[in-house]
């Protein structure tokens, strides 16, 4: 907590000095949806209603009223997105149209972010801090030319704030929260604080830096704690301990019509887990226990660069580049604790997993000056080194260290007929060190008709790359058989998605907006672990399933003076079908068979400008998902099990009011006020034999929040 102190005294500091500052900021309306500007998978920014794709924006008020401190406490709330805590590694990681966060990128300002898993995919949502961004860009489907293998379901493209319009912005913020019914200032509860400083040197330069300390102290529920001494499988916590630092600082240079800036990111994240299991240690010569258990600490620390240039040639070319240079590391310390004592022994220290390379991208447009016809090309180089460790997966008791090289160049056009329909053509060939070549292909289009009603249509493809656990697992003993295989190829991926909005003025003032979508995403080549022995039994992975979803979509939102009213509901059917020439049906199921759920979500704000306040709810209803999964019954036959998880609803509020002249902002709110901490399931996937409901971690509980931003802007 030495650093914790640090900061609040920094803090009180800050705010002593801020008496002095006469600049007012009022409670910003939300920006109307038309004047909205986005850049992912535009040539330039433009705004939404001219883009070729339907981007959904999160904007900087949305982030606020939530009062969202990473990517996870944000897109909870999002339809057609499902956030998947993970207890034992203390990871958050997202779902898209039912498929994991192997099939979904992650970006920050275009640019695939890294973690110990993955480049742009496998990253863990509560890693991803929201203190200096602009706007939030989400696109659904497959975005393949654009961003490259594994972007099969969609794309997050996170934007960072690079301008101010004052010449100094410091941002001081506190914020303390209940972990469900668990608080104190020292050990419980989740603890926040953050500084940010922005300054524009002249007309051309600026720069900002940001220090956020997030100190999440677990969740322990129904387990006793790090101190429990009996062994009864109920020490340590249900959500992991984790304590997370984030330092970042932009630089930002104009020059006429050229731009260059250089982001620089340091992130470091321990995460405790204890064992619950509680060695007795019985000492017979004196009487006494010396109870003990085994223990683990993880650090992971992030070091992200990113380098862009940016700007125009007259009469000539656009041109963006940018080259980052990435790592994160996790690594761990593993050691016995004598409990009582609080003492370890037997330490080990040792790299758990990691990935670190140099990746670049470059786009080139605007060759003709031509307002009708354009086009881009573009290429994408990564050479991303990935290392695992026995410890952290079945690899035969050996490390795994292997070097990925991605090579890609791609180009697209852009025909714009008038100012109402446009269509661009596009396709990527995706080359690699340890793949044979792939190739992504899209054709987009947009129309707007006369009455106002838009109307977008999206084909794509994309492949998607397979992972260390598909290619190299190896867990041989005599209870088990499960092996990976090196000879595995890309996934292919699919998707054709539509879109109809309408956004209607009414003389009342009311604004309309309504927003309809279906889609249609077929992943062949899917890669399973399927039986590929039965005497004796043993598991493979291979390319050998098929994965089908369509589903639609209905969203509306309403603005009438303070008042801003969302809602939306999803209706889709995914079809698994798992490719075994010895899986046995079971009951009347189908292998290719449908399974339908539905989501609904809606959000409502209210903003009372006399007295400074902005009241905000949030609803979401995951309606009962159903998963056919392949298991092995009690006589060693494969079989194929309907499974069910349990549907269950979120639901936040926040009252955020600004005090003097606006200067100081607090918002006040409950998470998960329904109480949500574990659903039942029958749809886990794998196992050695099928059985009754489990549970799935879904939430810590209700929990209650309070945050206290103070503005000084001069």
């Amino acid at each position: 907590m030495k650093f914790t102190s640090k900061i609040y005294s920094l803090l009180l500091l800050v705010n002593g000095f801020a008496i002095y500052s006469q600049e007012q900021d009022s409670i910003a309306n939300r920006n109307n949806d038309l004047d909205e500007v986005v850049i992912t998978g535009q040539y330039n920014a433009q705004s939404v209603r001219k883009s070729v794709f339907q981007v959904k924006v999160i904007t900087r008020e949305d982030i606020d009223r939530q009062a969202g401190n990473n990517l996870a406490d944000l897109l909870n709330q999002t339809l057609n997105i499902s956030i998947r805590p993970n207890n034992s590694s203390g990871k958050s990681q997202v779902q898209l149209f039912g498929l994991d966060f192997q099939y979904f990128k992650v970006l920050v300002d275009n640019i695939p972010i890294i973690n110990d898993e993955g480049l742009g995919n496998n990253t863990d949502l509560t890693q991803i801090n929201l203190d200096d961004i602009q706007q939030i860009e989400i696109v659904e489907g497959s975005m393949g030319v654009e961003y490259g293998a594994n972007a099969v379901s969609g794309i997050i493209n996170i934007i960072s704030k690079k301008s101010s319009k004052y010449k100094w912005e410091i941002t001081p913020y506190i914020q303390e929260e209940t972990v469900g019914n668990e608080y104190n200032y020292f050990d419980e509860g989740r603890h926040i604080q953050s500084l940010k400083i922005g300054h524009n040197f002249n007309s051309k330069l600026y720069a900002n830096a940001v220090i956020t300390a997030n100190d999440f102290q677990g969740f322990r529920n129904n387990m006793k704690g790090p101190n429990h001494l009996e062994n009864d499988s109920l020490r340590g916590y249900e959500w992991l301990p984790k304590n997370q630092l984030s330092v970042k600082s932009l630089v930002n240079y104009s020059l006429n019509n050229h731009r260059f800036f250089y982001k620089f990111e340091f992130f470091d994240e321990t995460t405790d887990r204890y064992g619950a299991d509680v060695r007795v240690d019985y000492n017979p010569a004196t009487d006494t226990n010396i109870p003990s258990a085994t223990d683990d600490i993880f650090t992971s620390q992030r070091i992200f660069n990113h380098l862009n240039i940016n700007g125009k040639f007259e009469n000539f070319m656009n041109y963006d580049v940018s080259f980052s240079y990435q790592k994160q590391r996790r690594n761990v310390e593993h050691f016995n604790y004598r409990i009582r004592q609080q003492e370890k022994y037997d330490i080990e220290n040792f790299q758990y997993e990691s990935r670190d390379g140099f990746y670049t991208k470059g786009n080139f447009s605007k060759f003709l000056d031509n307002k009708t016809f354009d086009f881009q090309l573009g290429y994408e180089i990564s050479e991303i080194n990935g290392y695992a460790s026995a410890m952290a997966g079945t690899f035969d008791g050996n490390n795994i260290d292997r070097r990925l090289g991605s090579y890609d160049v791609y180009a697209s056009t852009e025909v714009t007929v008038n100012d109402d329909f446009s269509i661009r053509p596009g396709v990527r060939m995706l080359y690699s060190s340890l793949f044979d070549p792939q190739t992504a292909i899209s054709l987009s289009s947009r129309y707007i008709l006369k009455n106002g009603f838009e109307l977008r249509a999206i084909v794509g493809s994309a492949p998607r790359l397979p992972n260390y656990e598909e290619l190299y697992t190896y867990l041989v003993d005599v209870n088990h058989n499960v092996r990976g295989n090196e000879n595995l190829k890309p996934e292919q991926g699919v998707s054709a998605s539509f879109y109809v909005n309408k956004i209607s003025h009414f003389k009342s003032g009311v604004q309309l907006v309504n927003n309809f979508s279906a889609w249609f995403l077929d992943i062949s080549d899917k890669i399973d672990l399927i039986i590929v022995d039965q005497m004796p039994l043993a598991y493979g992975y291979t390319n050998i399933s098929k994965h089908k979803t369509w589903g639609v979509s209905l969203t509306n939102s309403l603005k009438y003076k303070n008042l801003i009213l969302n809602g939306g509901v999803t209706f889709s059917g995914v079809s698994q079908v798992i490719g075994s020439e010895n899986l046995v049906d079971t009951g009347n199921l189908s292998n290719d068979d449908y399974l339908y759920g539905y989501l609904a979500n809606g959000n409502v704000s209210y903003t009372f400008p006399k007295i400074k306040t902005v009241l905000s709810a949030y609803f979401k209803y995951n309606g009962p998902q159903y998963q056919f999964v392949n298991k092995t019954d009690d006589a060693g036959d494969a079989v194929l099990v309907r499974g069910k998880q349990n549907a269950y609803s979120m639901l936040d509020a926040t009252i955020r009011k600004s005090f003097m002249s606006n200067r100081l902002e607090a918002t006040i709110g409950a998470r998960n006020l329904l109480d949500i901490t574990r659903i039942n399931t029958t749809a886990n996937e794998g196992g050695a034999h099928t059985g009754p409901a489990t549970s799935q971690l879904m939430g810590y509980g209700r929990s209650f929040f309070l945050k206290l931003l103070y503005k000084i802007n001069l």
